[in-house]
């Protein structure tokens, strides 16, 4: 069951769609859920929704295994993913990249704010109108949704105790982010999990960056998150027909709350 609402964000003076995916069983029963969090609400839960046709897909998976958890998607602004997802302006790191692919440097500063909301407004609402377990919430996210997801943990690991990332796109803001898990206490959060494809894009010199900044990164969480992993998907394509084949590593985290 997935219900649809809009909520307004205060500090982007605008509203914005949140798709809840409720388990089965979430009327009939009185017990509390964990909550996943996650961005580009349009392309988590149905086809029809997604921009570009494909989805994860997760409203066939979550119903056919019969998952106890709440997920909450945020849609994504479109217009505005770039800099809503990036904390901060693109770095001298990104600026390579970005060159060879023909994209824009001078994006991004709305990460902080974005997160915020999601924070101060967005998770305080679903706590009010849902049954959740208040201090069992999750975050995932894909390419710069990765980003900004391990930016939250990083500000708020007493609230988001485990993270899901497929293929991130830190490469936009690697200084600021290697430099931001350095200065972080990471020590609240349980679990971490993060992945990469070796054919991330078609241009094989940004293929290499891209798993370099990601093993980068991993290897900086490793040293502060025991229960980190992190897997290479060899052939692993930045698209939905191969994200959506990972979908089982958004809800591993579920396991570790049984023991």
């Amino acid at each position: 069951m997935i219900e649809i609402f809009p909520i307004y964000m205060n500090l982007f003076k605008q509203e914005r769609l949140i798709r809840v995916y409720l388990p089965k069983n979430y009327y009939g029963e009185r017990k509390p859920y964990p909550v996943l969090y996650m961005h580009d609400g349009k392309n988590i839960f149905r086809d029809c929704d997604a921009v570009g046709g494909i989805s994860l897909n997760l409203v066939s998976y979550l119903k056919q295994n019969e998952l106890d958890v709440i997920v909450v998607g945020i849609d994504q602004n479109s217009e505005e993913r770039i800099n809503e997802y990036c904390p901060w302006m693109n770095g001298e790191y990104s600026k390579k990249i970005l060159n060879i692919l023909g994209q824009s440097i001078q994006t991004g500063g709305k990460g902080r704010e974005y997160v915020n909301f999601i924070v101060n407004e967005l998770k305080p609402y679903i706590d009010q109108k849902y049954r959740t377990i208040k201090d069992c919430t999750a975050m995932a996210g894909i390419s710069l949704g990765g980003l900004i997801t391990t930016y939250a943990a990083c500000r708020y690991p007493d609230i988001f105790k485990h993270i899901i990332i497929f293929s991130s796109a830190f490469y936009r803001n690697q200084e600021e982010m290697e430099k931001l898990i350095q200065q972080s206490d990471l020590s609240d959060i349980e679990s971490f999990y993060m992945d990469c494809g070796t054919n991330e894009w078609k241009n094989q010199q940004v293929n290499g960056e891209y798993l370099t900044s990601n093993q980068s990164i991993y290897n900086m969480i490793k040293k502060k998150i025991p229960n980190a992993t992190f897997e290479i998907i060899e052939g692993g394509e930045h698209n939905y027909d191969h994200f959506k084949r990972r979908k089982p590593k958004l809800f591993q985290f579920l396991s570790t709350l049984n023991k």
